[in-house]
């Protein structure tokens, strides 16, 4: 697993529930222990706190990626190896993404799914190919699994399109998930709209 490059979307929030934010650290010593580089958004709190704090504790590699509006707020992590200033939200997750061998989302809000779906649509779309993991600590995304499902029955998605994503229940289950999670080739896009 070493020079795996893993692009992580997760929240903010210091007040969600502690196993979320546990969650997070698991998963940051997780891909430490194999060696696996994070890229995520380079925030100092809540989740994005814990999963950096996970890997640093561990002797691993974080890139943070953070708009400059965040910085000049002091919400980005302050210990990370590298920290990139981008200038804007879109260039943020063009950047988190470039590159990433594997897209990993942890519990979040509305920034946390826009990240998720973006790249659940760029995968349908043959833009990016790799894995997308969802970590379904507390159950979280069985409520975002059933609505794709209803997306499929009512066939604006393809049932070939449940291969986009894989959900696992623990963070040490991603590394595994991403080394077994289906092939996805760019030639799917040809069923994009059928």
């Amino acid at each position: 697993m070493a020079n795996l490059r893993v692009c992580v979307f997760c929240a903010s929030s210091g007040k969600c529930d502690a196993a979320y934010l546990d969650a997070a650290r698991r998963l940051g010593r997780h891909l430490a222990r194999q060696r696996a580089t994070l890229v995520y958004g380079g925030g100092g709190a809540g989740a994005m706190e814990n999963l950096a704090n996970g890997v640093l504790e561990a002797g691993g590699a974080v890139i943070g990626v953070i708009p400059r509006f965040m910085v000049e707020l002091e919400w980005g992590h302050k210990r990370l190896t590298e920290l990139r200033v981008v200038e804007d939200m879109r260039e943020r997750k063009h950047q988190m993404l470039a590159g990433a061998d594997a897209v990993v989302a942890l519990p979040g809000g509305c920034g946390t799914l826009e990240e998720l779906f973006e790249t659940m649509t760029l995968k349908r779309l043959g833009q990016y190919l790799g894995p997308i993991i969802l970590v379904n600590t507390r159950g979280f995304y069985d409520r975002v699994v059933a609505a794709l499902e209803y997306c499929i029955a009512e066939h604006f998605m393809n049932p070939r399109h449940r291969e986009i994503w894989t959900v696992v229940n623990e963070p040490e289950e991603v590394l595994e998930a991403i080394q077994t999670a289906p092939h996805w080739s760019a030639e799917n896009r040809n069923f994009a709209v059928q």
